[in-house]
């Protein structure tokens, strides 16, 4: 399959690449605008300059197979259009854009042309959380906490608490009949936001601390007077009656640990199958986040409007 990557930032340097170098089955190409990134992720990963693409144009003439977007959440409107447009099977990192408005056009036109649109919420498949989803839970709680960056609240939500809202939304019991958002606000940056699902039964908690002081991420399902808890995607501990920890192998790569290389198959082999992937389910998680978003800014005004 001729594969194109798009942006070649952080995430897709230690994430994506290490994968899809990794396969076979795979030739790809490399497209940024930066000229030294280009040269340099090109020799790292030994691939040829016919496959190395400073402009989306050129990329698009080699035909491609499939594509997986790591460029910044910015530009993915405009990338992301001109690859369903031609007919790409795309991959993208989360989210799909800032704006829900435009994260539904995307989502509508993916439908419209009968292209596979996936979006890069890795942890529905990583290991500890899939296993979460096994368990028995009543209350769900997740905190994915920070150090020192508090940010602009789209910008927060969209590009970080996003994981944590997909993964409420992913191991829910059952439908959530009520939605709650607290958020902390100063100075038109987000300190804390905590989101509340209910259902009848059950509850969900996502949580995020900006200024914790210590990055974290810390996954608890319980029920049936049991609970597992998965701390920063790595150990693993099932709680009944006295805890039993279960940690990463010493051979279990980071991407297989965090989820990355079983999303990249699933996205790959729906390719090859040409089977046709729907952001529908992940567009419900873009619709939530507007509305924490919402929430948090017609929180700040009234905090400012009585100050």
């Amino acid at each position: 399959m001729k594969v194109g990557c798009i942006g070649l930032g952080d995430i897709a340097q230690k994430a994506y690449l290490p994968v899809l170098t990794a396969r076979a089955d795979v030739e790809l190409h490399l497209q940024t605008r930066t000229p030294a990134t280009l040269r340099r992720v090109g020799d790292t990963h030994h691939v040829p300059d016919a496959r190395r693409h400073a402009d989306l144009d050129s990329l698009l003439a080699q035909d491609l197979d499939a594509a997986f977007v790591h460029a910044p959440t910015g530009a993915h409107p405009e990338i992301l259009t001109r690859l369903l447009e031609a007919g790409v099977p795309t991959y993208v990192d989360k989210p799909l854009a800032y704006e829900f408005a435009a994260s539904r056009r995307l989502v509508e036109l993916a439908e419209k042309r009968e292209v596979s649109l996936a979006v890069g919420f890795n942890r529905r498949f990583a290991p500890g959380y899939a296993q979460c989803a096994e368990h028995a839970r009543d209350l769900i709680v997740m905190q994915k906490n920070r150090v020192g960056l508090p940010e602009d609240p789209r910008t927060l939500v969209l590009d970080d608490f996003i994981h944590v809202v997909d993964t409420l939304r992913f191991l829910l019991p059952g439908e959530a009949d009520r939605t709650d958002v607290r958020a902390v606000v100063r100075d038109g940056l987000m300190h804390q936001v905590v989101l509340h699902l209910s259902g009848p039964g059950f509850s969900a908690l996502g949580i995020m601390n900006r200024l914790s002081g210590s990055s974290e991420e810390i996954l608890e399902v319980s029920g049936a007077d049991t609970k597992r808890q998965v701390v920063n995607l790595s150990e693993v501990v099932d709680h009944k009656g006295q805890p039993t920890v279960r940690r990463r192998g010493d051979w279990v790569s980071v991407a297989r640990q965090r989820g990355i290389e079983q999303v990249v198959d699933h996205f790959l082999e729906a390719v090859a199958a040409g089977r046709v992937l729907s952001a529908r389910d992940a567009l419900l998680t873009h619709e939530l986040c507007e509305t924490v978003v919402n929430s948090a800014l017609e929180a700040q005004e009234a905090l400012q409007q009585t100050s």
